[in-house]
């Protein structure tokens, strides 16, 4: 389809384009393996002479067609899907790092990726520096080493809710020759495109707003083709070098602006395998064509609730962007002037324990390991998603003991406030 369509067209349209007597619906392609007519066709797949389909583990036409709309919606030029969030992460580094490369990260990240790069990916070999987002120039540039490869932030940290200068942080890594790699989950493209404000590489968890109905697991990866591998030969081998378990290819350049994501296919993904299935592929589409009308009744419930929130006796504080008393809100109205997203986090005065027993009283809102779909949900972080990190490391990542993460449903925002209301007068 064309590409100068609208957010909301791509939503629908995009992705899928049937051709006569083909389904008007993405099919699932629940097949693990493809027929060819001989073994040299079979063979020109192998050597990535030919593009097709052989086997699910490397590439399926719905997890393409998926990929494809992901893709349409940040601008980018190529992507792919991953089994989670966390998968595309790992991909999105480990395609550009390996044992003895270093990497840069903003400290306020969501906790599970914390703990994957700050302890797992050590113990490949990788080493992370963590840096504050709100660190100057000055400190960010002193975490640069010789053999850093990448720097990685989120738009809008879970759970802290730090809305990230990406501008700056891409200059920044520009200037040192490396990508600048973003996790745009909470922002969703409907919010925010990194690509137009410097950013190299997109992630998402996708099983949050894209999916919108927690009810399939999944991730991705896209690549806005920008990065010039080639002119940073020596730091990016793997990509300007022949890679001797694919035939000698270098990716960077037999693919162009697709290297990134040829490599991570043909070498990550063949390896490590970490695929999302094509009946969550499938189901994830059904999400996508609603994110158009979803993200923006979010935002809006979310802003009734933090406003309600901000006014209300009992609150010691509450973090969200679009509250003019927020830090943030100048930077949120710069990289998402439409809103940022439906997750606020806040405390209650009398601290850690009042707020647990207010989240104990919650009729409406659930106490879930989840964020970010359809029905209000809530969590409290340093008990449950970031509870193998220290008092210190919570506190060095913005989140407070006391934290409330609220993830702000498209039900009626009147029965939400009440839920709430009904909780606080409760404790």
């Amino acid at each position: 389809m064309g590409t100068n369509y609208k957010p909301e067209t791509i939503c629908i349209q995009s992705g899928w384009t049937p051709k006569k007597g083909e389904p008007r619906v993405l099919p699932i392609y629940q097949s693990t393996t493809f027929k060819y007519e001989n073994s040299d066709q079979m063979g020109r797949l192998f050597d990535l002479e030919d593009t097709g389909y052989f086997y699910t583990r490397l590439q399926n036409p719905t997890n393409d067609a998926v990929a494809a709309k992901i893709t349409a919606l940040e601008g980018g030029i190529a992507g792919m899907l991953t089994s989670s969030g966390q998968a595309a992460n790992y991909y999105a580094i480990f395609n550009i790092c390996e044992a003895g490369d270093h990497f840069i990260c903003s400290n306020s990240i969501y906790g599970g990726t914390f703990n994957l790069f700050g302890t797992t990916m050590k113990k490949q070999g990788i080493s992370c520096t963590f840096i504050n987002p709100d660190a100057s120039d000055e400190e960010i540039e002193a975490a640069f080493l010789p053999n850093t490869k990448a720097v990685f932030a989120e738009t809008i940290s879970n759970p802290s809710l730090v809305v990230l200068d990406i501008e700056r942080f891409a200059e920044i890594a520009h200037r040192h020759g490396v990508p600048l790699i973003i996790d745009n989950t909470f922002a969703t493209p409907i919010n925010c495109r990194p690509f137009e404000w410097g950013a190299d590489i997109v992630t998402h968890s996708t099983t949050k707003y894209m999916d919108g109905h927690a009810m399939s697991v999944g991730g991705a990866i896209i690549d806005s083709g920008n990065f010039d591998w080639m002119a940073h030969k020596e730091k990016f081998p793997g990509l300007t070098m022949p890679d001797e378990s694919y035939h000698g290819i270098v990716y960077a350049e037999k693919f162009g602006k697709t290297a990134f994501i040829m490599k991570a296919t043909a070498q990550l993904m063949r390896d490590l395998g970490s695929i999302q299935s094509p009946q969550n592929a499938f189901l994830l589409n059904v999400g996508l064509e609603t994110l158009h009308l979803r993200v923006p009744r979010h935002c809006e419930n979310a802003q009734k609730v933090a406003e309600y929130l901000e006014g209300h006796e009992k609150v010691a504080w509450v973090n969200y962007a679009g509250l003019k008393s927020n830090k943030y809100y100048s930077l949120a109205k710069k990289y998402m002037p439409g809103g940022t997203c439906g997750v606020i986090s806040f405390g209650l005065k009398g601290g850690r324990d009042v707020s647990v027993n207010f989240m104990d009283r919650l009729k409406l809102a659930a106490i879930v390991t989840h964020v970010a779909d359809a029905r209000t949900c809530v969590l409290h972080p340093a008990s449950h998603t970031h509870r193998q990190m220290t008092d210190e490391q919570l506190t060095e990542a913005g989140i407070a003991p006391d934290l409330i993460r609220f993830s702000v449903g498209i039900e009626h925002a009147g029965d939400i406030i009440a839920d709430l209301e009904q909780a606080l007068a409760a404790v």
